[in-house]
Formats: C-alpha cells, sequence, structure tokens
C-alpha cells in the first residue's frame, strides 16, 4: 500500500480502524486521495469486499474519478463498489429492492417539470384547469398531505372546502397515473 504523498492526518484517516469515516476539509486538500486510499487500504488490507463499500459524492463526475482511482490503486475493475451521488446510490437501491413492492426495476423518476406536466395533464382532462391553482401549488398540497401520511381517500374525506377538494381529486389521479406509467412485475 504506497501512501506516499499523504500527510500525517490523511494517512491517520486511511488507516483508521473505525468502521466508518468521515472526511471534511475544504477544496483541494485532497479528500478524494483519502478516501480512494481508504477505500483500496480496506479491500486490499483488511479483506473487505468491494459491495460492502459505500461513499457518497456530491458529484457524478467525482464519483467516475474515485472509481478510476481505486480502481488503479488495485489494479483491477471495482464494478461492485458503491461509489456515487445520494440521487444514484438511492435509484439504484430502488431498482434492486423495488421488486419486493410488486413493481418493475424500470421505473421513471419524475422531476420537478415532469411532475408538474402530469398535474397539467390532469387538470386538463378533468376539466379543472380554471379551479384558480397552479400545478406547483397543487403539488405542493400534495406534497404536504404525503409528509403527513394522509393518504388519497383519506384527503377526499377530509376535504371541507373547493381547494381542498380539487387538490384531493387531483391527488387521487396524480397517483393513479403514476401507476400506470409504473409496469408491475409479472406475479410468481
Amino acid at each position: 500500500m504506497d501512501l506516499q504523498g499523504l500527510n500525517d492526518q490523511q494517512k491517520q484517516a486511511v488507516l483508521s480502524e473505525a468502521p466508518s469515516l468521515l472526511v471534511l476539509a475544504g477544496a483541494g486538500s485532497g479528500k478524494t486521495r483519502v478516501l480512494t486510499q481508504r477505500i483500496a487500504y480496506l479491500i486490499q488490507e483488511k479483506g473487505v469486499a468491494p459491495w460492502q463499500v459505500l461513499a457518497f459524492t456530491f458529484t457524478n463526475k467525482a464519483a467516475g474519478e474515485m472509481k478510476d482511482r481505486v480502481a488503479r490503486a488495485l489494479g483491477r475493475p471495482v464494478d461492485s463498489l458503491w461509489i456515487g451521488t445520494f440521487h444514484s446510490i438511492c435509484s439504484r437501491l430502488l431498482r434492486r429492492e423495488i421488486v419486493h413492492l410488486g413493481y418493475a426495476s424500470n421505473f421513471t423518476i419524475y422531476d420537478a417539470g415532469d411532475q408538474a406536466s402530469l398535474v397539467k395533464q390532469i387538470l386538463k382532462q378533468g376539466h379543472m384547469e380554471d379551479q384558480g391553482m397552479s400545478p406547483r401549488a397543487i403539488l405542493s398540497a400534495i406534497s404536504l398531505l404525503k409528509n403527513r401520511g394522509i393518504p388519497v381517500e383519506e384527503a377526499l374525506d377530509r376535504a371541507e372546502n373547493p381547494v381542498d377538494l380539487l387538490v384531493a381529486r387531483v391527488y387521487r389521479a396524480y397517483e393513479g397515473a403514476k401507476k400506470k406509467t409504473m409496469p408491475w412485475t409479472s406475479t410468481t
């Protein structure tokens, strides 16, 4: 294991016996070098399996760079490493595990624009576009309901005024439309 070029603090981080490690330092301070050397050290010297390593970065570019550096340090491919952005790691986990919820792994993740487009489509199809609420406001209200753990049917039952009823109706159509675009796995 080549630790040349690392200062004392960096060496300490690479060789730490702690089960997890947070490296917090400014730009250009050698964080990527420390993390890649630590990952290589854990795999090469401590017998950690590559699939047991989880490293989060802020960009896909940084994740690719880290994987490349670890592969060079080990002298072999490291495709099974879990290095990526928060979103890419979570997407990978969802795609691997979502079959347990009865969905196929080829789902689509909607961004804010996709969500607004779907709500606009629902409003238009239901002839509700002139109700005075923007798609973003409706999405915000739906998000609030979801964050409070209120399912569609309960939202419909609780609706006390035209705005609540509009939101609940769009919520029901929104959830239904998402499920239609998400293929179900075959039952076995």
